[in-house]
């Protein structure tokens, strides 16, 4: 054995063909529909497709910088095997992704590919977590009410049956919060805090309905 070899336990990493994508989160176990139109993640997915299924959701950093270089990345992604795909005549594909794992970006690698790719650190599930019933409750009530301002139409027995971490998950990836408030989700430690950040952005929102979108920023 060397000095250059890796430590037994040193972290693995892997490749990533990421999709950057503001806005759009995904968590591991639910799946998130995407139309892929743009050439250069049309060709992402035909990749993805010819190897392992597997590509990186993650949000740009929308900050002011150098218009001519792409934006930076945030650190915290997810990534999702092709579960679903169809291909349209056009070159265009709907895909759904199924959540894997997260994923700690290590560097972005230099490609030649049109889409970007990066070294990553794939994270270790959690075990399955639990809510209180307060909080439980406090979840579904500001949904419902969020859910009612909005006027969307939702299945609340449906909603009433779906265990604690899916539901806490499931908000947090449809709910319409910008970029910095869905990446504070994803970055959570826990559902238990993900739900709180969840509640105090529905109320948040509640308390400003003439704005299309909640901040952080």
């Amino acid at each position: 054995m060397t000095g250059q070899d890796t430590p037994a336990d040193a972290p693995v990493t892997t490749r990533l063909s990421i999709f950057p994508l503001p806005g759009a989160l995904l968590f591991p176990g639910l799946h998130l529909p995407l139309h892929i139109f743009e050439p250069r993640y049309r060709a992402m997915v035909s990749d993805a497709m010819a190897r392992d299924r597997r590509i990186g959701m993650i949000q740009p950093r929308l900050e002011k910088g150098n218009a001519d270089a792409p934006p930076a990345l945030y650190d915290l992604g997810c990534v999702g095997r092709i579960a679903e795909v169809e291909a349209m005549e056009d070159g265009r594909y709907n895909v759904v992704l199924e959540g894997l794992a997260l994923f700690r970006v290590v560097r972005e690698l230099d490609v030649s590919t049109a889409f970007r790719q990066v070294e990553a650190v794939l994270l270790p599930s959690t075990p399955d977590e639990t809510l209180s019933l307060g909080r439980r409750a406090s979840l579904e009530m500001e949904s419902r009410r969020f859910a009612d301002a909005q006027g969307y139409s939702v299945d609340w027995d449906q909603v009433g049956r779906l265990d604690d971490e899916s539901l806490v998950n499931g908000i947090a990836q449809i709910a319409p919060f910008d970029a910095a408030a869905k990446q504070a989700l994803l970055e959570a430690p826990g559902i238990e805090d993900r739900a709180d950040l969840i509640i105090q952005l529905l109320q948040f929102f509640g308390r400003h309905d003439g704005e299309d979108r909640v901040t952080l920023q």
